[in-house]
């Protein structure tokens, strides 16, 4: 047969067709792999986007307020924070042994519920435990002080464009100085039953901490100061200043704690 035989040509451009048909289909499976690929990676980009916003956005850990002493023992109160709000609160310090074991294990976890309903320290102290319920109070405040502090300067931080030029005005109207916690010391008031010596904290231009490190001890003087000094503790957190009554029956060791409180508040310029 001779190579330009009409039938010789139609075979082999049968055969070409075939292979250019069998050439297509293999190379289709391949392309699809590759479209699906495509396809997939924009949404997974933005699932991890996603979970990357909500991760910022909750902002979640513990802040552990300032150990406040009581007439039984320190209480300190720590704060689990999560998406802006308070999820969970613990006594991480509480009065205990005698009689204040089973006093603390009643009252601190009605503490922690008012504390977690209300999301604030203006709680309902519980009877029978003035004591520890104003220590808690004042933990707590101290606590969600801080959480404040620390959510304010994330939000600056995540303010863009905006955040440096705060930042940056930030010392003109005094913001940084008012915001951070230091512990100061006022003079020591001798009185006529003995020293008093009151020691604050201040956070954010408040008081959230105040303990007399000296008070008149001794005989009668132990148990008025004992009853005393923790009422003076709360009055001057409260009012933030040394305007605060005098306790009834201890008019020395108040009228000490005032001068000692108000050298302390002229200390850190309040």
């Amino acid at each position: 047969m001779r190579k330009t035989h009409p039938i010789r040509r139609a075979v082999l451009a049968g055969a070409a067709t075939v292979s250019g048909i069998v050439l297509l289909l293999s190379l289709k499976p391949a392309s699809d792999p590759a479209s699906a690929a495509g396809s997939a990676a924009p949404q997974q980009t933005a699932a991890a986007q996603e979970a990357a916003q909500g991760g910022s956005a909750d902002r979640a850990g513990t802040v552990t307020g300032d150990a406040v002493r009581t007439q039984y023992g320190p209480v300190q109160v720590r704060l689990t924070v999560s998406g802006g709000k308070v999820t969970d609160v613990a006594a991480v310090q509480a009065p205990s042994g005698g009689r204040s074991t089973q006093v603390t294990e009643t009252a601190v976890p009605r503490l922690n519920r008012a504390a977690l309903a209300t999301q604030s320290a203006d709680i309902d102290a519980v009877s029978g435990a003035t004591y520890t319920s104003s220590g808690y109070k004042q933990s707590l405040q101290s606590a969600l002080d801080k959480m404040e502090k620390a959510a304010g300067g994330a939000d600056a931080g995540d303010s863009g464009t905006g955040g440096s030029a705060e930042a940056g005005g930030a010392p003109e109207g005094g913001g940084s100085a008012e915001a951070a916690e230091r512990t100061v010391t006022g003079e020591t008031v001798t009185t006529e039953y003995g020293p008093v010596q009151v020691r604050i904290t201040v956070s954010g231009g408040k008081i959230t901490a105040a303990e007399a490190v000296q008070s008149p001890s001794g005989g009668q003087s132990t148990r008025i100061n004992g009853n005393a000094v923790p009422k003076l503790n709360a009055a001057a957190v409260a009012a933030g200043s040394a305007d605060i009554d005098a306790v009834s029956g201890a008019t020395y060791t108040s009228n000490g704690y005032k001068q000692s409180l108000q050298s302390a508040l002229d200390q850190a310029g309040g």
